[in-house]
């Protein structure tokens, strides 16, 4: 807080100086005898009056944006401010020339405080406000800035998290277990003699694997391509658990082209496979639904199976694809989103993510 209050006031003083340099060298160059310190002295305490409504100012802004659909009824906001300001700096300004004196002849003018304050008013309206909008004008430049180079760390996190997401996701579908089980459902498919069975088998792991690659490098994709994805991972997975599995599969027209972080919904339908009906010998479902609400997308992975512990928690879960999702979330969304994990009023266990609904250009 000191630093930030020492370089405001350094900022003024500064503006201060190069105002008063040029007075100080015309008034120099026309009469003798003005002494240099109480001019500069006089500009920079002038201009540092400013100082005490720049947090003010800035604060207006934040609260009150200039900038966007908004800005003429927040208008009504900042005019008296600024109308407020532009007086009490003209009565701090005018206070600090009468007991400054910067000039020798100012004997010639008003010694009163009055008669100059309401002097100074009529000629100083346009540059005070030309002041107050340029510290509005920076500070929305060092907010951008400041935004920019958040988005910046921001995206090089998400390489990383991205990265992370799809190695996971690859080692998954390249799991000895899984590949043991995808290859022994197509040798059991070919003595059958289902030979079209099989080849549609080995198509939908091949395609698997190529889509992961292809969207390799995208953040965030349209639901309907997540879905597509879920859909061949659902194909094979089908043929592992035979007649056992059944899926439901709801998916709001609305949504189709909401965009959402690349493969978030592959380790929470991994979850529910595993934990919903892989320990079970019986049949189970697994389902995912997506809806608007209240301008926010929101997509549920549900399951059928025995539920979570009643002392469970996420902070305390060791699966890995559980944390990384979150913490994708959290990146990418900030707090405006949620991420639940619950148990069904049926029965099983229910995830829900809540994030902006943004529709892909």
């Amino acid at each position: 807080m000191r630093l930030k209050w020492l370089s405001i006031v350094g900022v003024w003083a500064m503006l201060g100086v190069i105002y008063a340099g040029p007075i100080y060298l015309e008034v120099r160059a026309e009469h003798h005898g003005h002494w240099a310190w109480r001019i500069f002295l006089w500009g920079i305490l002038t201009w540092v009056a400013w100082a005490p409504f720049t947090p003010a100012i800035t604060w207006l802004a934040q609260k009150f944006s200039l900038v966007g659909e908004a800005w003429k009824r927040n208008l009504i906001v900042h005019l008296p401010a600024f109308l407020l300001m532009s007086v009490l700096h003209n009565a701090a300004a005018t206070g600090i020339t009468l007991w400054i004196q910067p000039f020798d002849n100012m004997g010639d003018s008003p010694r009163e405080f009055w008669p100059r304050f309401f002097g100074r008013m009529k000629g100083s309206f346009g540059s005070d406000l030309l002041v107050y909008g340029a510290v509005i004008g920076v500070f929305y430049t060092l907010d951008y800035h400041r935004k920019y180079r958040e988005r910046e760390f921001l995206a090089s996190r998400l390489e990383a998290q991205l990265a992370q997401a799809q190695l996971d996701s690859l080692r998954m579908q390249l799991h000895p277990h899984f590949l043991f089980n995808t290859l022994n459902s197509i040798v059991g498919l070919v003595r059958d003699n289902k030979n079209n069975a099989a080849v549609n088998m080995l198509v939908g792991l091949s395609d698997l694997l190529r889509h992961t690659l292809e969207h390799s490098s995208r953040h965030e994709v349209e639901l309907r391509e997540e879905i597509n994805f879920i859909k061949l991972y659902l194909s094979i997975q089908e043929v592992r658990f035979s007649d056992r599995l059944r899926i439901e599969i709801d998916i709001d027209p609305r949504t189709t082209k909401a965009l959402v972080p690349n493969l978030i919904l592959q380790p929470l339908t991994e979850n529910a496979l595993r934990h919903g009906i892989g320990r079970s010998a019986d049949s189970g479902m697994v389902g995912i639904s997506s809806t608007i609400q209240n301008g926010h997308l929101r997509l549920t992975v549900y399951d059928e199976g025995a539920g979570l512990p009643d002392d469970w928690q996420l902070k305390s879960s060791s699966g890995i694809g559980l944390a990384n999702t979150a913490a994708r979330l959290q990146q990418l969304y900030d707090n405006d989103h949620e991420f639940d994990i619950r148990n069904r009023d049926g029965g099983g266990v229910e995830v829900v993510i809540v994030i902006p609904s943004r529709i892909s250009s």
